[in-house]
């Protein structure tokens, strides 16, 4: 395992995650707070709180990261492509978006890349996450999934929602990585709690790490 990043270099893969159903304007807040102290990538919130996130993060590094299409992804194409648009508009920095699982696994592939070339698109140069929901597919779907995301023109592939049955996994992380080469965005998400779990997915191949435990985890590492 690598135990060469020191907290601070931590930090910079970490998107501070708030997605609960219940978040307060306080809870999100005191996630802005923390995200502004620890120096965390960025902080990923529902649309409806980029607005006050980005307010509360002025005049810092840190990014917003807006969910699209969460957690479901079943919603339709031109829902989804008008939540990405008017998140960007917000001030939304980067884009995480739920693929279409039910469509992917009818085989209608072409309706998946057309959904994501719309929310590529819509994002306007911001890059796009896409959440495969990883415990849901198959090794040969996880493959075909990540080609799907590559094709259009997004820029990460990622684990889960942390809402599914399941969350990321090291075997998963280093099968999108062997996916999607060497320069492609992966992004573990779901049920990393600590600084060995977050270390062993980078090893794995993350680039980028989802978590609400971002805190706890920097805190286990060497400042």
């Amino acid at each position: 395992m690598n135990r060469t990043l020191s907290a601070k270099d931590l930090a910079k893969f970490i998107d501070h995650t708030l997605l609960r159903t219940d978040a307060t304007a306080d809870d999100i807040e005191r996630l802005c707070a923390e995200a502004r102290e620890h120096k965390f990538y960025s902080v990923c919130v529902n649309g409806s709180r980029v607005l006050q996130a980005l307010a509360t993060l002025q005049d810092t590094d840190v990014k917003v990261c807006a969910v699209v299409g969460f957690p479901f992804g079943a919603m339709d194409s031109d829902v989804k492509r008008y939540e990405t648009e008017a998140a960007i508009d917000n001030g939304a920095a980067e884009i995480d978006v739920v693929m279409n699982i039910g469509w992917f696994k009818d085989g209608s592939h072409h309706y998946v890349l057309r959904e994501l070339r719309d929310i590529v698109q819509a994002a306007d140069q911001a890059p796009v996450k896409v959440i495969l929901e990883t415990v849901l597919l198959t090794r040969e779907q996880k493959f075909r999934a990540c080609h799907l995301v590559m094709d259009s023109g997004a820029k990460f592939v990622k684990t889960s929602t942390g809402f599914g049955p399941g969350g990321a996994t090291i075997e998963d992380v280093r099968l999108l990585r062997e996916a999607v080469g060497p320069d492609f965005g992966v992004k573990a998400s779901g049920g990393i709690r600590d600084a060995q779990a977050a270390l062993a997915m980078i090893e794995a191949g993350a680039t980028r790490l989802g978590t609400s435990a971002s805190v706890a985890i920097v805190s286990g590492v060497n400042p």
